[in-house]
């Protein structure tokens, strides 16, 4: 895909960013690897240079799972009263596979959002109404 053949309207940056596609023609994929993003889009060839996630997507993740876990775990030890043990044989993995499997789609939600909205580092659009 050339630039001349990019869809006449952007796609969604929240169901691109989701499934990990190039915020401009939401073909391409964002990612070379578990979460490292590949230099430009394969198919538009859209500079990925301008992505910076930070620690956002690791933020948010850990808060969400915090809160469900948390909360897993206090229902289990009112209703259940476990061994300390069975807590972390419980928890430990469940925390893991959480972390493991929203990691990548927030991350990719994090570079099409700052895509969308044109974010910079250190700018601020004061014209903006």
């Amino acid at each position: 895909m050339s630039l001349e053949n990019l869809p006449p309207v952007p796609p969604e940056p929240v169901p691109t960013g989701l499934a990990g596609r190039c915020p401009r023609c939401g073909k391409g994929g964002l990612f070379d690897g578990f979460l490292k993003l590949k230099p430009a889009c394969p198919v538009c060839g859209l500079d990925f240079g301008f992505a910076d996630s930070a620690d956002g997507p690791a933020f948010f993740a850990m808060t969400f799972i915090g809160f469900l876990v948390a909360g897993a775990a206090v229902i289990v030890e009112l209703a259940y009263t476990p061994p300390f043990w069975l807590h972390i044989v419980l928890w430990l993995p469940l925390i893991l596979l959480l972390a493991l499997i929203l990691l990548r789609p927030l991350k990719g939600l994090a570079i099409a959002l700052q895509y969308a909205h044109r974010a910079k580092e250190g700018e601020i659009d004061r014209d903006a109404p």
